[in-house]
């Protein structure tokens, strides 16, 4: 090992380590009961809240994910895309957080989403807690694997080792200290990992427009590339077998593709998916006070804008900075990294570097704790040992933690995995599933028990359905799965629930409640 990798070492290093302190530190607290293990105790402050919430929620698909599709294509997708996240973050904080904090205390002071969800309907048979942890679990398992990809990349390029190897170390250092630390140490870190995502992004787009010379310089240089720098085109690489052809020493290629009104609205649909995000959902319920949500907003809503704007910056200058240096979608991914050993000298570089596996385990470790709660709190015992005491559901969760981070790591074994594809497919999972349920039971009284579990079914089954049988089919049904799969799991909620017998008395009098509640 060189000295430049030495020093990367180092300062990486230095950094897992702060990171499995802060696990340690709160690990007496975290095994204390399952509620401060799985959600802290509802004792986040506002700034730990609004940064855990967005670094939890971007993942390595912001540092490598969204800038890989800038580069590959050019604006057109990856603006939408950013777009539409903005959009759905500001519009998740404003409308939801606040009420689910209240809602998920009044409602038996449910700790997971599929608690609040069975709570809120007041279900003796536990259809809706079932359904919302089985589709949590499969999920979430989708999520976790596309994070380990993520960690495996970065460290196999970065050290030049096999990625199999590199793979699954990260891996078991995010499963390491979630096992051990729980929710504050993962919130916690989260915190951390916000601060650093955000500071290598913001110096790495610094470095790169200026690397290219100054931003009109970028500017004419990427509109060489035809619809490259267009945000109704897409540029489209001439390839073959996969792999963009280089011609002349310059990759070639073919005539951008213009973006009708069907592509916009379904790349700006990514925000839809924000109101069912249980990872989010869930930090919302954790907050200390509910009338903080509005400073924790701001905080937020800031930090997605910057970071999703220099992220697709960060794509533009790399294939002008390296116009040949990734020649398929994969590896296009690996332009931050590209950029960040180059930019910098070593020691600075791996700090910089941290910000890719900050945000990779920034969302992994609630991936996984979220996965565990939903089979641990939701079906081992909330349907097959009711009277499970809470030092047993405490030892089910980590147990579940660790079986679900091995099929993650199964399936992350595939190299060739693109980050953004897999993180989009549970996106779209998770928005359809669970975003019309979470809103509908927020905000309209007459929502029935049926209602949820029809909009549930609907939405997901409606993902998978897309992706995998209409998709391939092209026209209209290319457009991403999240938005059609949303629109039906919002009707089948609606029909269903006015088909069904209206709530009890006792459910719109805790929705009224609910309504008129100041503060908690």
């Amino acid at each position: 090992m060189n000295m430049d990798k030495i020093q990367i070492t180092i300062a990486m290093s230095i950094y897992i380590a702060t990171v499995v302190g802060i696990g340690l530190y709160y690990a007496k607290r975290a095994s204390q009961s399952s509620s401060h293990y799985l959600i802290g105790g509802r004792s986040l402050g506002p700034w730990v809240t609004a940064m855990a919430a967005e670094a939890s929620d971007m993942s390595g698909w912001l540092l490598m994910g969204l800038p890989g599709v800038a580069y590959w294509s050019g604006m057109g997708e990856a603006f939408w895309t950013a777009l539409g996240l903005c959009i759905g973050t500001y519009l998740n904080w404003l409308l939801v957080a606040k009420r689910l904090r209240i809602y998920s205390h009044v409602a038996g002071d449910a700790i997971t989403i599929p608690d609040f969800l069975s709570n809120r309907f007041k279900e003796d048979k536990k259809a809706i807690m079932t359904i919302a942890a089985i589709f949590i679990l499969v999920f979430f398992i989708i999520y976790a694997a596309s994070c380990f990809v993520g960690v495996g990349k970065l460290f196999s390029m970065i050290f030049n080792t096999k990625y199999i190897y590199t793979m699954i170390i990260g891996a078991l250092f995010v499963i390491s200290y979630t096992f051990i630390g729980g929710f504050l140490a993962e919130s916690a870190s989260d915190f951390l990992q916000g601060i650093v995502m955000f500071f290598a992004l913001t110096i790495v787009v610094i470095f790169g427009i200026t690397a290219t010379g100054g931003l009109s310089s970028m500017i004419d240089k990427a509109k060489d590339i035809p619809g490259f720098f267009d945000i109704f085109s897409i540029a489209q690489p001439k390839t073959a077998d996969g792999v963009q052809l280089v011609e002349n020493n310059t990759p070639a290629f073919l005539e951008a593709i213009n973006l009708d009104w069907l592509f916009i609205i379904s790349t700006l649909s990514w925000g839809l998916g924000y109101f069912g995000m249980p990872h989010v959902l869930v930090k919302f319920m954790a907050i200390n006070k509910s009338e903080n949500i509005k400073f924790s907003r701001r905080i937020a809503t800031i930090w997605v804008i910057i970071s999703l704007a220099a992220a697709v910056i960060i794509g533009i200058t790399g294939r002008i900075l390296y116009p040949d240096a990734f020649l398929t979608p994969s590896l296009s991914e690996n332009i931050f990294i590209k950029m960040s050993t180059d930019f910098f000298f070593s020691l600075l570089a791996g700090v910089v570097l941290a910000g890719i596996l900050a945000a990779i385990i920034s969302s992994a470790d609630s991936y996984l704790l979220i996965a565990a709660s939903s089979v641990s709190k939701n079906i081992y015992q909330g349907l097959l040992n009711k009277e499970a005491d809470d030092k047993v559901v405490l030892r089910v969760t980590r147990l579940t933690l660790l079986v679900i981070s091995l099929v993650a790591i199964l399936i992350a074994l595939d190299e060739n995995s693109i980050i953004f594809r897999v993180v989009s497919f549970a996106w779209a999972g998770f928005g359809a599933t669970f975003g019309p349920i979470m809103l509908f039971s927020l905000f309209w009284e007459r929502t029935t028990r049926a209602g949820a579990i029809a909009g549930m079914v609907t939405g997901g089954a409606t993902v998978f359905i897309w992706k995998l049988l209409l998709n391939p089919l092209g026209g209209i049904f290319s457009i991403y799965e999240l938005l059609p799969a949303f629109l039906f799991s919002c009707v089948a909620i609606v029909i269903a629930s006015l088909l069904s017998k209206e709530p009890s008395d006792e459910v719109k009098k805790e929705f009224r409640l609910v309504k008129n509640y100041k503060a908690v």
